[in-house]
């Protein structure tokens, strides 16, 4: 039973990985609303949580089996990487007399370890930055991506992609240092191919989609400027 919650959390996020909603729905976000009520951050929450319940059941010995049995008592850990997940989950139901803890408790345990490892977030809204992936689950795929940041917060930032959004820890960003103008002329850039990405078009053209959001230069070249158009009209249509 403390299972069935995160494995529908993880067959979502292979129905999205292997666009399966396309049987009946354009997008992955039209398919969610229409069939669970769900926004799109309310989704991805649910697919951050499959992630680090996958990652507790590893070591779930060592807290004698005591495993996450709802989203709001794993949500705060997706902050951190996998070995604090696993360090704040131990030390939360040891607070809780051995039980399963709250989503407090865990928050809580959260906030005391990021405390202790707190950096400077120095990145600025509209910033270019290339994803790290190293060993961060959530980021499988996103490897030497470029991405805009749109928020900024204590310890991650919100950055846009070719795809979507996420939230990225600062560990996994490095910024291109590119200037006031191509930092804008890349944010263009990135709503353009979100737009086209999100209309649900064939793989041929998401691959190509793909490929543009791992450029390492702050401009598109004539035939990609000229593809990446073609591809606006035809949602225009």
């Amino acid at each position: 039973m403390e299972r069935a919650f995160f494995e529908a959390c993880k067959a979502l996020a292979e129905l999205r990985d292997r666009r399966l909603y396309r049987s009946s729905h354009r997008t992955f976000e039209d398919y969610c609303r229409d069939r669970f009520g769900h926004s799109r951050r309310q989704s991805y929450l649910l697919m951050d949580a499959a992630v680090v319940f996958d990652n507790l059941v590893e070591i779930c010995d060592q807290f004698d089996h005591k495993l996450p049995t709802a989203e709001g008592q794993v949500r705060p850990m997706t902050k951190l990487e996998p070995q604090e997940q696993q360090e704040a989950w131990l030390r939360a139901v040891e607070l809780a007399g051995g039980k399963v803890p709250t989503g407090r408790i865990v928050k809580d345990v959260v906030q005391r370890i990021m405390e202790r490892t707190q950096v400077p977030n120095t990145y600025q809204i509209g910033e270019v930055c290339q994803i790290l992936a190293k060993d961060n689950p959530e980021l499988r795929g996103k490897g030497g991506c470029w991405a805009v940041v749109s928020t900024v917060n204590d310890f991650s930032c919100t950055v846009t992609m070719w795809d979507g959004e996420y939230a990225v820890g600062l560990q996994h960003l490095k910024s291109y240092n590119y200037l006031p103008a191509e930092c804008e002329q890349m944010r263009v850039i990135c709503d353009r191919i979100n737009r086209v990405y999100s209309s649900g078009l064939e793989d041929s053209v998401q691959k190509f989609l793909e490929m543009l959001g791992k450029l390492n230069r702050a401009y598109l070249t004539a035939l990609e400027e000229k593809l990446l158009s073609v591809l606006e009209s035809e949602i225009k249509d």
